[in-house]
């Protein structure tokens, strides 16, 4: 009866969790504030619940004291926050239009639900580091409106009060109330920078952070010895021996695996089929190798729809009648042959051509022509330039992977004729192909102009079945270099930006392709692959709460501050627009200067909530 009562709940969303937990937040707000329960200075609208104050502005008045710098301060972050408010106007202007012309397909980046920072709402921002999203997040709001009120008091603008917002008991805001006359009698100049002084801070505390974190902290951080597991495959040797996310490899066969590397060059090389395998934790468990099918690229001869054929998750147990259960053992199965039988776990067998899947490269670029037809595989009219078939072999040499391919090809020239076997459309056909001149700069070698997929004829197959976990790409984008997240002529032409925006994909990297994982700060799936070295070794774990509050504050204080750019009021984008445009208009030979002031300011507004509504929600409406 229970159960059957469980299966009849609907299975809701998220998203629709938080909706029904902010009604039930307001409605008990409501009453204790009918029942006088709240003081004076607290104060409910709907979900949105605000604290008033008037403390710390005797502080304030303080810290104001050195004007002069304050203002050279404010005026070189109100520099920055125009530049970057025009950016973000045609940024977000561009992208709403590209969502209208293509809408995008729904993917968990776009999801509105992860439009909002609220742990464990938003898929990219796990409960377990919880405490110092929250904590970046009050660093920020304190330090953006604190530099509100500062520049309120550098500027002569007496405060009427101070604050904080919460969606229900979340922060989401703070607030410095300025005195609505002091502010209208201060020159434009005053409230424009009082405005940006709270971007200005952000980005301040940005830099702060990360400069922290890829100094002395990431500094102290260092890989831990072994082989990272990110995960298993279902089904695979690895899950079946208990091996999974977290586990470290440590030792294969009494051989000692110091890095990912090691454990891959193990199983390219090694025949024994169920070694003992030690963990970093001391557990011992032994590996039944057995060849899963982990990846079937597109245009592979063995994946035949309508056909038996070979599919992911499938095992490999035979070749050409020859049991296999290692990768050695595979590649001996194959030999020279050009085709092959494969037999799977369930009896099944397919037989296909057995080589290397290609497709033909950048046939317009120069030193190989304008033209498909110019390309060097369609200079004989053999073989297509513009779709994949199956590469046999180069001059008599079978190419069986891309490793074969590169190392055929080596010492080539321009002008050189080799002779090409491949299947096309399942028929068999030789060319002679010569060799165009290299694009690349700086290559003098003939070029072929193929571009190599994975595996035998397309399949990917691991007598383990783990994935790499790639801790040490991780640790060097912490550490401020973005080598392994953007192409080296990104990194060596905008260092500063390509590090700062490694740090900003971190946690939804692995919907880039860049890495396989996303990196949300070091919790208990992945601080096994690291360890503490250096001059905060003493603070042991301490050192990886340390890191992710410092990852957390830098990447919400940019963030937010980029957000708070936007020409929209009511955000200090807006605001600054606002002023900027009366600046202008006070300039025209216009009657109604404030009308002019509002239609523009507006406009602008209307246009910056469209876009954001189209990004946000135009991925899932319009497909």
């Amino acid at each position: 009866m229970i159960d059957g009562l469980l299966q009849a709940v609907p299975d809701f969303g998220p998203l629709t969790w938080v909706f029904v937990g902010l009604a039930a937040y307001t409605v008990a707000a409501y009453w204790l504030d009918a029942q006088g329960y709240l003081p004076e200075s607290i104060s409910v609208s709907g979900p949105i619940t605000t604290i008033h104050t008037k403390r710390g502005r005797a502080f304030l008045d303080w810290l104001a004291g050195p004007k002069r710098f304050w203002r050279a301060w404010s005026n070189v972050g109100l520099g920055v926050t125009l530049v970057i408010m025009v950016g973000t106007f045609a940024m977000l202007l561009v992208q709403g239009r590209l969502i209208l012309e293509n809408p995008p397909a729904p993917t968990a980046v776009n999801e509105p639900a992860n439009v909002l920072v609220i742990p464990g709402v938003n898929e990219f921002l796990p409960l377990s580091v919880a405490p110092e999203i929250v904590a970046g997040l009050l660093i920020g709001l304190v330090v953006h409106e604190g530099g509100h009120g500062l520049l309120c008091r550098v500027g002569n603008i007496d405060i009427e009060s101070m604050g904080l917002v919460s969606l229900a008991v979340i922060p989401i805001g703070a607030f410095v109330e300025p005195d609505e006359e002091s502010q209208r009698e201060a020159d434009r100049g005053a409230r424009a920078r009082m405005f940006a002084a709270g971007v200005t801070n952000n980005y301040a505390i940005t830099i702060l952070a990360f400069v922290l974190l890829a100094g002395p902290v990431a500094g102290s951080i260092a890989v831990a010895p072994g082989a990272a597991v990110g995960g298993a495959f279902p089904g695979s040797a690895a899950a079946d021996a208990g091996i999974g996310s977290g586990d470290r490899i440590v030792a294969v066969g009494g051989r000692e695996i110091t890095s990912n590397g090691d454990l891959d060059a193990y199983l390219a090389n090694s025949t024994e089929a169920e070694p003992t395998v030690t963990l970093g934790d001391g557990t011992e468990t032994t590996v039944e190798r057995s060849l899963l099918v982990t990846r079937l690229a597109g245009g592979s001869p063995f994946d035949r729809e309508g056909d038996a054929g070979i599919d992911v998750n499938d095992t490999i147990t035979a070749v050409n009648g020859t049991e296999v259960h290692t990768e050695p053992g595979f590649r001996a199965a194959v030999g020279n042959r050009s085709t092959v039988t494969l037999t799977t776990e369930d009896g099944s067998t397919t037989t296909a051509p057995m080589g290397v899947i290609v497709q033909a490269s950048a046939p317009d670029l120069p030193g190989v022509g304008g033209e498909p037809s110019d390309h060097p595989l369609n200079s004989s009219g053999g073989f297509p330039a513009d779709e994949r078939f199956v590469l046999l072999s180069l001059d008599g040499q079978p190419t069986h992977t891309a490793a074969d391919v590169s190392e055929i090809l080596a010492g080539r020239e321009p002008g050189d004729e080799v002779e090409v076997v491949g299947v096309v459309d399942g028929e068999r056909r030789v060319e002679t192909v010569t060799l165009a001149e290299d694009y690349r700069e700086g290559s003098t070698a003939g070029y072929l102009g193929i571009l190599l997929g994975p595996g035998y004829s397309g399949i990917g197959a691991n007598s383990f079945g783990v994935t790499p976990y790639q801790a040490g790409q991780y640790l060097s984008v912490l550490g401020g270099d973005p080598g392994a997240v953007f192409p080296q002529g990104i990194t060596q032409g905008f260092p500063l930006l390509a590090a700062v925006g490694g740090l900003l994909y971190l946690p939804f990297i692995a919907t880039t392709g860049a890495l396989e994982a996303n990196f949300a700060g070091f919790v208990a799936a992945n601080r096994g692959f690291y360890e503490i070295t250096g001059p905060l070794e003493p603070l042991g774990g301490g050192v990886f709460l340390l890191a992710n509050l410092l990852f957390w504050t830098g990447w919400i204080n940019l963030n937010l501050a980029v957000f708070n750019c936007i020409p929209g009021y009511p955000l200090d984008g807006g605001r600054i627009l606002r002023a900027g445009v009366e600046s202008v208009v006070a300039r025209l030979p216009v009657e109604d200067k404030h009308t002019m002031t509002r239609a523009i300011t507006t406009s602008v507004g209307l246009a910056m909530l469209a876009s954001l509504l189209l990004i946000v929600f135009g991925p899932q409406l319009l497909n």
